[in-house]
């Protein structure tokens, strides 16, 4: 009877948080759902805002752009964030540890659009990087950095960082190191011991970092638009138009509903393909 009772209190407890995900979540997906087969003008069931998408290719490029570059930006993040993971967790002692981690962390303290603003201000026309550049004698004129492909993906980069890191790390904690020790002592060396021992125990780790950051490349806006410009062609941006630049609410939900099922897709895909356990890793 009080084991009954005790968690009979512990589901009241549960409703603030299923009522804030409903709101929040589960409602707003819904109505964008049901726009997304509404005419514009009459309201009438069609799927001419879905077949817009597919019959008019500027559409389709500009989305095959946005994953194939959201897919290479998450691969550059994982390339820098394990080697970092690796060496806070496993090399540093636990001082330099705190204070690394401390320093990876605080730039994030500052929100996405003032990174941005910081990243413009370091390679614009007359910032920063051509200020030095020029004092040092390299260039006689600014180089504008700024509205290119590099540039978008370095804020990327930057402002996914921390997301595939601390993911990465939480797995890493969890390995042994007398495991790393027994490899070496059976004659291992430092890219077996890797590829046998290290990764696949970080894979839990990586999986759930490179989905976030996927996920947050994939829907990123203000990053994409401050330092891409027009030439960013960044998918994101066909939805915002349509809502607010075109006023048309049904095509923009077609679109979000289009980036939010691939999205999905996509992630389960990848899933089954590395056989990861997204409950597991999580």
């Amino acid at each position: 009877m009080w084991t009954r009772i005790k968690r009979n209190k512990g589901m009241w407890l549960l409703i603030p948080m299923l009522l804030w995900i409903g709101m929040l979540f589960v409602l707003p997906h819904v109505k964008l759902f049901m726009l997304s087969f509404m005419d514009r003008r009459s309201g009438a069931f069609t799927l001419h805002n879905y077949a817009t998408f597919f019959n008019k290719s500027l559409y389709t490029k500009v989305f095959i752009r946005t994953v194939i570059f959201s897919i290479i930006t998450t691969s550059l993040t994982l390339a820098i964030s394990f080697p970092t993971a690796f060496i806070i967790t496993k090399v540093l002692g636990q001082k330099f540890k705190a204070l690394v981690l401390m320093a990876i962390v605080l730039p994030y303290w500052i929100s996405e659009l003032i990174q941005a603003f910081t990243w413009m201000v370091l390679f614009r026309e007359t910032g920063v990087i051509n200020y030095f550049l020029q004092a040092l004698g390299i260039t006689d004129h600014g180089i504008e950095f700024l509205y290119h492909n590099s540039t978008i993906a370095v804020g990327l980069i930057y402002t996914s960082l921390l997301f595939m890191i601390i993911p990465i790390m939480n797995s890493l904690d969890t390995l042994d190191d007398s495991l790393i020790e027994a490899s070496y002592d059976l004659g291992g060396n430092f890219w077996s011991t890797m590829r046998e021992i290290i990764i696949p125990h970080a894979g839990p780790g990586i999986m759930v970092g490179s989905i976030m950051v996927f996920m947050l490349n994939l829907g990123n806006y203000v990053t994409v638009t401050l330092l891409g410009g027009k030439n960013s062609l960044w998918f994101t941006e066909a939805i915002y138009n349509q809502f607010i630049v075109r006023f048309n609410q049904n095509q923009g939900a077609a679109f979000g509903v289009i980036l939010l099922t691939f999205s999905v897709l996509f992630v389960w895909i990848v899933l089954k393909i590395t056989k990861q356990d997204l409950t597991e890793a999580m």
